[in-house]
């Protein structure tokens, strides 16, 4: 079958290990589906993946793609949830420390099929789109965790976006907006900060620039590059929710003493679950949003997508299509 894949790791030129061609049919084990795909999105993930973070090389070859939404077995429209939690895990899945993404352990999702657990198979939402409904498992869920799980946001509070751009970043402004918060983003990009307020943020700010006041929460995907601004632009008992590190982990200055002295949370936050994923799209579809979809590419020409990314030049999520 057609597929997109990794088949090798270069921390330096990731690029090099992305493969477009032909791999097997999976064959599904007992309990699981074949999904055939119909949209998949792309995430940082899976450029992280061909620098080899959390796919060591002994696994290569491996499709790359943790979302992806098609037609089961019987031909219904579904979504796929990403995270493979073990067998006899009960409760959240994104806390079973087995479990693993999609194209980590598993074959991913850009290919024309993919197998997953039939509890990871969901019903189509009414009146999404295939496109649409591929945004949904790893970057919008992952904002809804942050804000309202992790973070425990609350209309009339006032949270701060950082990054305003990526696939997670559009969702958290929208969502937070749409929950009745009070949102600010940054950006490097002029363009990106005056496309932040057209998405609903109430106010845009240059990367760094100090804020006209102290906010309730700071949504964090940067990492080294904004942590110090994150930190400082915290009311005293705020929380701080991560859930990745674009600009790499290792920080210059951590902010202990602003930490404990202030009394700031900070909260890790990955993915979500599935009950999550039905409570994003019963927000989504009450206040009447959509997922923010930046292009469309067909999967033949997913290196395109991968370059987007690579080079920060996206605003929502790049979808490609079979």
């Amino acid at each position: 079958m057609f597929a997109v894949y990794a088949d090798k790791i270069s921390r330096e030129d990731p690029l090099s290990g992305l493969v477009i061609g032909e791999r097997p049919d999976p064959v599904a084990p007992e309990g699981w589906a074949t999904v055939t795909v119909k949209a998949a999105s792309l995430n940082h993930h899976d450029l992280w993946s061909l620098k080899g973070q959390g796919l060591p090389a002994e696994r290569l070859p491996m499709i790359l793609g943790c979302d992806a939404a098609g037609l089961d077995e019987d031909g219904r429209p579904v979504v796929v949830h990403a995270v493979i939690s073990a067998p006899d895990w009960v409760g959240d899945e994104t806390l079973d420390p087995k479990r693993s993404l999609l194209s980590e352990l598993h074959q991913g999702t850009f290919a024309e099929k993919v197998v997953v657990p039939r509890s990871n198979v969901i019903a189509l939402p009414d009146g999404y789109s295939f496109e649409e409904a591929a945004c949904l498992p790893t970057a919008w869920l992952t904002a809804y965790r942050m804000l309202f799980t992790q973070g425990g946001c609350k209309p009339g509070q006032t949270v701060l976006v950082q990054g305003a751009g990526g696939g997670v970043a559009t969702a958290l402004i929208v969502l937070a907006r749409a929950a009745g918060l009070r949102v600010w983003a940054t950006s490097r990009d002029e363009t990106k900060r005056s496309r932040a307020l057209e998405i609903g943020a109430h106010d845009v700010f240059a990367s760094g620039e100090r804020l006209p006041a102290k906010v309730d929460a700071v949504m964090e995907t940067v990492g080294k590059a904004t942590w110090e601004h994150s930190i400082r632009s915290l009311k005293p008992g705020g929380a701080l929710v991560i859930s990745g590190t674009t600009s790499g982990p290792d920080l210059d200055n951590a902010m202990l003493t602003h930490i404990f002295f202030l009394q700031l949370r900070i909260i890790g936050s990955t993915m979500g679950t599935r009950g999550e994923l039905g409570s994003l799209v019963a927000l989504l579809d009450a206040t009447g949003h959509k997922p923010l979809i930046d292009r469309v590419l067909p999967m033949e020409q997913a290196r395109d997508g991968f370059e987007a990314i690579a080079g920060g030049d996206v605003f929502g999520k790049i979808v490609l299509t079979r």
